[in-house]
């Protein structure tokens, strides 16, 4: 006999008292300690830059949900998480209008008119950091705000040369303020241990796991040790943790299985040697991590486990082939 509350329904059946915006902001209150220091050091130019991007990202998540006929999704939190993510990007020199374009490009082209929430291809902000740099001259030219730069007051942190600057050019690096907080790069390169302290605050909460973060890091220590430069710098110097801990652990645009996320780890590590060690140091860490955004579905693919009832024996052999290189 059936019970009286027995309840059919579709799947999928499975139940979190997690939520998108309970998780958007698990992810602010992380980055919380980088946003501190950076306003500590950079002041008024940290405090604009971050308000330019976070209404932009605001106002253009707005507008284009308006043009593809949805309803704004502010509420989630996302435009917001973005907007900040853009300005952490960004050196506190940079023009208030490339930071516009940037999070307009990064919430409005990359999440939203690449199918919103959830089914974007590649991490909205460094999409939109990338752009750019890659169209920065273009830009240049066309700029109609040319003759409106805000004066702001300079402080003595983003006069001196970047970290990964100096350790281009040979010239000694305290590890000591390395670490703690060492001005110079973007807003959020500014201290390596507000970025692992919000790394493991995601990780207690359960939206990261340590494969991505372990693997990319440790593929950069390893390489940049085999081609004899100085590992420790190469992981504390520049956006690698930054890339590491909160964009390459995008959960839309990073893989899902366990040995997928290894790879896909790995092989953000490799890109991000190649491009310090054989190209421009600058902004290697984004451009490797958008392009193995682009090789996530197949990575997933390739890695996928068994489906329920399946077994080795009854497997086709593409199945098993792909479980067992997987």
């Amino acid at each position: 006999m059936i019970p009286e509350k027995f309840i059919v329904t579709p799947p999928p059946h499975i139940k979190a008292k997690g939520t998108v915006q309970r998780a958007m902001w698990d992810v602010f209150t992380a980055l919380s300690l980088v946003t501190i220091t950076s306003l500590y050091f950079y002041r008024l130019n940290a405090l604009l830059l971050i308000l330019v991007c976070m209404v932009t990202a605001a106002l253009s998540d707005v507008i284009v949900r308006a043009a593809l006929g949805k309803k704004h999704s502010l509420r989630d939190g996302s435009a917001l998480l973005t907007g900040l993510f853009v300005a952490l990007c960004f050196s506190p020199t940079t023009s208030w209008w490339l930071a516009i374009l940037a999070s307009f490009i990064g919430v409005g082209i990359a999440k939203e008119l690449m199918g919103g929430l959830g089914w974007n291809r590649f991490n909205p902000a460094l999409f939109g950091r990338v752009a750019v740099i890659v169209l920065g001259s273009v830009f240049v030219l066309i700029n109609p705000f040319a003759g409106w730069a805000v004066r702001l007051p300079m402080v003595d942190a983003v006069s001196g040369a970047t970290p990964m600057a100096l350790l281009k050019q040979g010239l000694p690096i305290p590890y000591g303020a390395l670490f703690f907080a060492n001005p110079g790069g973007s807003l959020g390169e500014t201290s390596a241990l507000a970025l692992i302290l919000g790394g493991l605050y995601l990780y207690h909460r359960g939206h990261i796991c340590w494969r991505i973060p372990v693997s990319t890091v440790g593929t950069v220590f390893v390489l940049t040790a085999i081609f004899g430069r100085n590992p420790l710098l190469h992981v504390l110097a520049g956006g690698l943790l930054l890339g590491a801990i909160f964009m390459a652990t995008d959960w839309v645009t990073s893989p899902v299985t366990h040995k997928g996320k290894l790879i896909y780890g790995v092989c953000i590590g490799i890109l991000i040697t190649v491009f310090r060690l054989y190209m421009g140091p600058v902004e290697g860490v984004a451009f490797s991590i958008l392009i193995m955004n682009f090789f996530v579905p197949m990575i997933d693919k390739a890695t996928h486990r068994l489906r329920f009832g399946e077994t080795m024996e009854n497997a086709n052999l593409a199945e098993r082939a792909r479980v067992m290189w997987g």
